[in-house]
């Protein structure tokens, strides 16, 4: 009286391997979508920013990270040394460049 009849469910149909397939769709397309929006232009701006810090020559003119703006004096393997002004010098790392600047921006 207090338990209410069980009915018998019919069993699920047999998975078959076409839906296994069709499940994984979406996730691979995100995959790609995420590569080919995020991951791709990403590569492509540190193969570009490597490619200006090793073509760096004595008296270009740079901005760092820190927003300094100065003439390349000296080149070292992993560091430069930058002229500010007339006197005053600074070491950073090559990697702190962000910018080249067209020559005669600074005066």
């Amino acid at each position: 009286m207090l338990i209410s009849n069980a009915f018998a469910q019919a069993a699920a149909p047999a998975a078959t391997p076409e839906s296994g397939l069709m499940s994984m769709l979406p996730l691979l397309a995100m995959f790609v979508v995420l590569y080919f929006i995020m991951i791709r232009p990403q590569m492509k701006r540190q193969k570009e920013h490597k490619a200006m810090i090793e073509a760096l020559a004595k008296g270009d003119e740079v901005v760092t990270g820190g927003g300094l703006l100065g003439r390349v004096a000296k080149l070292g393997e992993s560091v430069l040394h930058i002229e500010l002004a007339a006197g005053v010098e600074v070491q950073i790392q090559r990697s702190a460049v962000v910018q080249v600047l067209p020559k005669g921006t600074l005066k």
